[in-house]
């Protein structure tokens, strides 16, 4: 039986000691600690008579015959105490009837994780202690020393820097055993991301200024450029499959997932736009042809194995000869000066016109599309980097 039993609640004090943390696993939500935990409580049944007031110290053997503190781990998948060359237990009883009994204990738990901003994210996980059978009516768990409860030695992640640990202290209510004093062991985890620029942001940013270097290759050179935006379409790919694959599959879009996703829209309308640059060049090369005729000696396999299309400059278009217009004689009545009846459909014949006469200057001109993009290409992405990095970091 506990101490007291019958009585009021027995105080029972707590430290730790946290030797290392061993893995954090963003897949299973979860980290792995070990820890020296220490409890504190006065039992007058082991009190004993002592001339120089000296404890006695005693192992895992004199644990099983006496009553202790039953805390477990809440949220916790797995835990064991080592038992290396013995169990790591260590129970020590004062003359007075104080004791002290430490475990070396190591302990997988639960940790919620929030990924909306992977990988410039910081985690805030918890272990908590409670007692499993004894209430607050029977056991008061509090930390022994208030704020200094905590120790830590010197602890290196290699994918988290540590900010801050800290105890504090709760209730937990269960509706069929009733009110337990819980025990909260705090620590603040920052990610680095040198890490992840090195393996995920600056691959992406080479592969979106890689997809620009079309915009400077001939329009006509389709092989170099449709190579070209493949290969980085099929890499950006690779890139974010390999990122989605180390990841717990959560419903929510994560910072680095913009990133990606943002960076391969990039690269694919560098691709779109050089489609739309053929498909004005083919157009432009085609009314070339109508307007003019083909010499004898022409071989068109020779000049579509370059790109697939025809080229005015090699080939000799001779323009067909326009026939002489005769004058038209003018009409009196439409040399008096009469207002339009209908200034409506004036106004949208200009219109249409005008629009029609972009898109010939537009498809006669199709090199200014790879002109505007040069600049509205990198322009945009740095715009992008730009709120990216300033709302996440």
């Amino acid at each position: 039986m506990r101490p007291g039993f019958g009585g009021a609640a027995i105080p029972v004090g707590i430290d730790v000691q946290v030797e290392s943390i061993d893995s954090i696993s963003e897949v299973n939500m979860d980290f792995t600690m070990t820890l020296y935990l220490r409890h504190y409580w006065k039992d007058e049944r082991l009190a004993f008579p002592s001339q120089n007031n000296q404890s006695r110290t005693f192992d895992s053997r004199l644990v099983k015959k006496i009553w202790v503190p039953d805390v477990f781990f809440a949220h916790s998948k797995r835990s064991f105490i080592h038992d290396t060359t013995m169990e790591n237990i260590m129970l020590r009883v004062y003359p007075d009837g104080n004791i002290l009994y430490s475990v070396r204990v190591t302990v997988t738990s639960l940790c919620s994780m929030d990924f909306s901003s992977f990988p410039l994210d910081t985690q805030n996980c918890s272990l908590e202690l409670e007692s499993y059978a004894y209430n607050e009516n029977d056991l008061m768990l509090y930390w022994k020393n208030g704020n200094n409860s905590l120790g830590t030695d010197e602890i290196v992640l290699s994918q988290f820097f540590i900010e801050h640990f800290h105890p504090s202290s709760g209730l937990a209510f269960y509706s069929s055993t009733g009110w337990y004093n819980r025990l909260f062991i705090n620590f603040i985890l920052r990610r680095h991301i040198f890490f992840f620029m090195l393996q995920t942001y600056f691959p992406t940013m080479l592969m979106v200024v890689l997809s620009w270097v079309s915009f400077w290759i001939d329009r006509r050179a389709v092989p170099a450029r449709v190579s070209l935006g493949m290969t980085t379409v099929l890499t950006m790919s690779t890139i974010i499959t390999g990122v989605s694959s180390s990841m717990p599959q959560v419903s929510y879009v994560k910072a680095v997932d913009i990133y990606l996703w943002t960076s391969f829209l990039f690269v694919f309308l560098s691709v779109i736009e050089y489609a739309a640059v053929n498909y004005c060049t083919t157009l432009e090369e085609m009314r070339k042809m109508k307007r003019g005729k083909l010499p004898s000696t022409f071989n068109a396999s020779q000049a579509m194995a370059f790109d697939g299309c025809f080229h005015d400059d090699e080939m000799e278009l001779t323009p067909f000869p326009r026939p002489a217009q005769a004058p038209v004689p003018e009409s009196p009545v439409a040399a008096s000066p009469q207002l339009d009846p209908r200034p409506s459909e004036g106004t949208r014949l200009r219109q249409q016109r005008s629009v029609r006469e972009n898109v010939d200057l537009l498809v006669s001109n199709s090199y200014m599309i790879d002109s505007y993009s040069r600049l509205a290409f990198p322009l945009s992405y740095l715009l992008f980097n730009t709120i990216y990095w300033s709302l996440y970091s």
